[in-house]
Formats: structure tokens, sequence, C-alpha cells
């Protein structure tokens, strides 16, 4: 009988979000593939669970992914988790829930934390649709990136590295106007968590002047909500 893939979201800052399904989950499976298994061994202590543990990350998804099917289909549970929040959303998961889909195994997906839907949902931008862009290419592509977003109508959301953050608000401010509301949120539920909301230009002199730490999430109004206001 063939096992099952669980796809577990981890907390992405306070370890209390994570949920009771998840460390269920996690004490009743055979194997945990991490993106960092340094992270997961941390998490896994906390919670005093007892379990072997896999590296899976963009330098090995390819070598891993034919043997992690074997496994299943050969009966064996296994819990696909990221360093942080839910596996899938700008990592490689989706290569092995992909690769599970084609040989028929059965995907479990555990709703749980993600860094996106807060920020969102604190920018006071309006969520009713949106679009997640996740990063920008660093080099190809960046540009002709930088200019659908300047006409993007809904409001979008990125992810940024904190040593990038100015380097982005400055481009965004380059190609959106230097008026363009947008909110940067980081270090989402830990204990220096900051949510700062203003244009796009007072953002990148506020950050530029003081030192950047933790994931980021940016999520700027679209073309649609700024014409708007403009027009008032």
């Amino acid at each position: 009988m063939s096992g099952k893939l669980y796809i577990v979201p981890t907390p992405i800052g306070n370890l209390e979000d994570i949920t009771l399904r998840a460390l269920t989950t996690l004490k009743m499976v055979d194997l945990i593939l991490a993106e960092d298994t340094r992270n997961t061994l941390f998490l896994l202590k906390h919670f005093q669970i007892e379990k072997s543990v896999k590296s899976y990350h963009q330098h090995n998804e390819h070598k891993i992914l034919e043997e992690t099917v074997q496994q299943i289909t050969a009966g064996k549970n296994v819990a696909l988790v990221s360093d942080a929040g839910t596996p899938g959303i700008s990592d490689p998961g989706f290569l092995l829930i992909r690769e599970s889909i084609k040989n028929d195994i059965e995907i479990i997906s555990l709703p749980g934390p993600t860094a996106f839907v807060p920020a969102l949902v604190n920018s006071g931008f309006p969520c009713d649709t949106f679009t997640f862009y996740g990063f920008l290419p660093q080099k190809k592509g960046r540009q002709t990136k930088l200019k659908l977003l300047a006409e993007e109508t809904k409001t979008f959301i990125l992810y940024e590295s904190p040593f990038r953050l100015v380097k982005l608000l400055e481009e965004l401010n380059q190609y959106l106007g230097a008026n363009r509301k947008a909110s940067v949120s980081r270090e989402i539920s830990k204990l220096f968590e900051e949510n700062k909301r203003g244009s796009l230009k007072e953002l990148a002199v506020y950050f530029a002047s003081k030192p950047v730490k933790g994931e980021i999430v940016v999520v700027v109004e679209g073309t649609l909500n700024y014409s708007e206001e403009e027009n008032e």
C-alpha cells in the first residue's frame, strides 16, 4: 500500500504558531524532508519529536525526487517542510508535489503559517484580489518584471532579503513612482516584528538609514487604487 506525502507548514517566527495537526503529522510520518535540517531539528527538539530528517533543497532536489517517490510508493509516509512557512511557496517544494501527482501519490496539504498573508492584511491595501510575485529575478528578466509591476492593477506582494531591500525599494521608486504607497513587513511573528507603511520614496529613505534584519515582505498598491487616490 502506497504512503502519502504531507505538506506541513512550520512557524515563520513564534514557535507557538505551529498547529496541533502539524505536530501530530510530524510525529506520525516515517521521514521528514527539510530545506535546512538544522532549522528543522531545532523545531523537532523543541517539541520533543525524534524523527529521521533528510535534506531537500534547491541544490539536490532532482536527486532526491526519484528516491522519495520510490519510498512513498513502497508505503512510507513523508512530510515536506521548509525553513519557515508553507512548503512550495518560493522554494523547490513544488517539484516534489508535481512529481508525486504524476505518480498518483496522495498529497495531504496542511493549512498553517505563511508570511505573505499577515503582511497583506496588515498593509491596509485592498486584498479581495491580489498578485503574489515572490522574489524578483536578480539579473536576467529583472527590468522586464519591474516594468510589468508598474502596470499591475492589483495589490501585489514581493519577497526580498534584508540585504537587497533598499535596492528593491529604490527600483520600485524609479519604475512605479515615488508616491506609490507600500508596506514593508519584517520579522513577522517574532519579537522585533515591524510593519512600516508609506510611499516608496519614504520607505527607501527609512530603511537606508538603519540596519535591516529578518525575512522581508513588501506589499505595494496596484495602479487601480493608486489612480483613484490621485484623482481625489
